[in-house]
This record gives C-alpha cells, structure tokens and sequence, in this order.
C-alpha cells in the first residue's frame, strides 16, 4: 500500500477531508497511513482521508456493491476513512467535498444543475451542483443522502462521564448508525418557572416547558437532564444504551423554532463522530437530525446551524436531501513521511 506525494485539503462546512484521486486503483492507504494524515500535529491534519477511485479497485467491497455502481454507470466511489483508520459506510460531507475535489480534476460535471453520480459504502449517491457559494472560493451541492429507517423516539438512553447526566436518544440509520438526542430550547422559546416568571429556554430542570410544543418535544424534553447545548462537554466519548456494536455518531440538538405555516423549522446541533471526536459538522447526522425533528414537530424542512456553518435538510417518508457548501483549502506536498509510511 502506499499514498500519494501530493494531496488535497477540502472541507464542507468546517468537516475536513484529505483527498486524493487514484484512477489506476494502486494508491489505497493503510489505517496507519490515514491515522498519520489525518494527525493534526505531526500530519497534515483532517476528520478523515478520502480517496476517489473506480469501484473495483477498493479492496474491502464485494462483487455485489460492484454491480450495484455498474448498473447505475456510477464510475467513481468515494472511499472514506475515519480519521483513526476505520471505514465508514458514509459521509454526507464528504460528498460534497469529493464532488468538488472531482470538478477541479476534470472528472465531475460543473454547470449548475449538473449531477455526479458518486458510490459509496452505503449505496450510489446523487450530488447536483448548484452554484458558487457567497464568495468565489465555495460551491454548493445537494446530496440525495438517501433512504432512512427510524428507532422508537426515545428508545436510547445517553451518557458518560463528559456529559455527567443522561438523557434519551432516538436511533437512525442514514448508511450509517447514529443516536440523535433532544438536549434543549433556543432563546425562541419564552419559558415559565412554576410562578409564571420568564426563564431562558436552555435544559428541562425544574422549570415547566412552554406551552405550545408538540407533546413529543415535551415528553423528550422532560427527561433530558443535560446543560445547554454550548456548554456540553464532548471531549469524551458519549455512551448510548442500548449501543450498537460497530458504534454510532451522537448528535445533540437544540430546538431554536418552529414555522408550521411555512412547514420548516431552525435548530442548532454538536456531533460526536466515532472514530473522529467532536467535528464541526457531519452530513449524515444532520440528515438524521432532521428525521428525528420531522417526527417530533411533522416539519419537513429544516435550517441546522453546525460549527461550520447552516446547511438545509429535507426530509420525507423515504428520503433525506442535504444542501451546503464545500471548498478546497490546498494542495499539499508531502515532503518528510515517516519511515514505513511512505
């Protein structure tokens, strides 16, 4: 195995990648060559490593994904790595990212409107370019993430010794597992202590929920005992019970508002990724951020603000779509990689 001389830095919305294409499917890294890459200290630093290559050229898929791409005309697949060498099924960021990666090398369409049709783990994806960002360095696409399948609301619990108390999580499976969590209201929210005074709408405590919000915002909200969104401590691992064996990505939410005439809603969201920490954003966890939200209030569309910045999701009864930017940071030469790694 080995990696190339020369890789590129990409992020969507503060999620960053180190990609690289290989067309002549010889470039496949090893665990210990994405762990080093994706180091921020002594590599080039990244959530993750992705490598743009042809379908039969990455090791671990079976003849039957192969096919899959084949019958699509699905050329390309985008092959992720967790930033601690693992696979992953999916990245709804990384998408994005590749798209663009794949436009500046000539492999991808470019006008708006155009699609590109990409493999991943989790299936065939569909990403359409629709024009340049607020500035000339960003673009912006919108993935067909693809179907989901929902756990009862509730029907995990979450902790660790980092969040210091629990609170119920709801099991979704974008391609990839995740555990999205109610942790709070915005400021939107006017609510009531028991003698009508106004409190800032952060956390259940001992205060009542407004009235108002959906019965099932409330029953969650009433069993969460977690402190406000920003304040939430995710330099450890949150625990979900029951887990999954292979892990899940953690996300926690806060409720900003709720449109009903317009069908759409804003909500603020932190992301635990396994085999990564904290990141400043994740594709398919927003996309289940916004199944779990359009169960809990019947809203369709939803504004998610992540570190990296506010993508939209839609959401209905089969699929999800994810809309936000991607850009290429830098070219990079890797010019001193350790012995046994090059």
């Amino acid at each position: 195995m080995s990696i190339p001389r020369t890789v590129y830095k990409m992020h969507a919305t503060g999620n960053d990648f180190v990609v690289y294409a290989d067309p002549q499917g010889t470039l496949e890294p090893s665990a210990d060559q994405v762990r080093w890459l994706c180091d921020r200290h002594f590599g080039v630093g990244a959530d993750g490593v992705i490598r743009l290559a042809h379908p039969q050229d990455v090791s671990d898929l079976d003849q039957e994904a192969i096919e899959g791409c084949n019958r699509f005309g699905c050329q390309w697949f985008m092959d992720y790595r967790n930033a601690d060498g693992s696979l992953a099924q999916m990245c709804g960021n990384g998408t994005r990212a590749i798209t663009l990666f794949a436009q500046k090398q000539g492999l991808a369409p470019t006008m708006d409107g155009s699609s590109f049709l990409l493999g991943t783990r989790a299936g065939v994806k569909r990403i359409v370019s629709r024009g340049a960002a607020s500035d000339v360095d960003g673009h912006v696409f919108t993935v067909n993430i693809g179907a989901w399948t929902m756990g009862a609301l509730g029907g995990q619990m979450v902790d660790g010794g980092a969040l210091g108390k629990s609170a119920p999580g709801t099991l979704v499976d974008m391609g990839n597992p995740h555990v999205v969590v109610l942790a709070g209201l915005g400021e939107g929210f006017a609510r009531q202590d028991s003698e009508g005074t106004g409190v800032d709408g952060n956390g259940a405590g001992e205060h009542s929920l407004p009235d108002g919000l959906p019965g099932a915002v409330s029953t969650l909200l009433g069993k969460t005992e977690l402190p406000d969104l920003d304040t939430l401590d995710l330099g450890r691992q949150p625990n979900a019970h029951p887990g999954l064996d292979e892990g899940q990505n953690i996300e926690f939410l806060r409720l900003e508002s709720l449109d009903p005439q317009t069908g759409s809603g804003h909500a603020s969201m932190r992301v635990y990724e396994r085999g990564v920490g904290e990141t400043l954003s994740c594709g398919t966890g927003l996309s289940a951020s916004g199944v779990v939200l359009r169960a809990l209030t019947g809203l369709d569309h939803w504004a998610i603000r992540v570190g990296g910045g506010v993508l939209d999701v839609d959401v209905d009864d089969q699929e999800v779509h994810l809309t936000g930017e991607a850009r290429m940071v830098a070219r990079v030469s890797l010019e001193d990689i350790p012995r046994g790694l090059a």
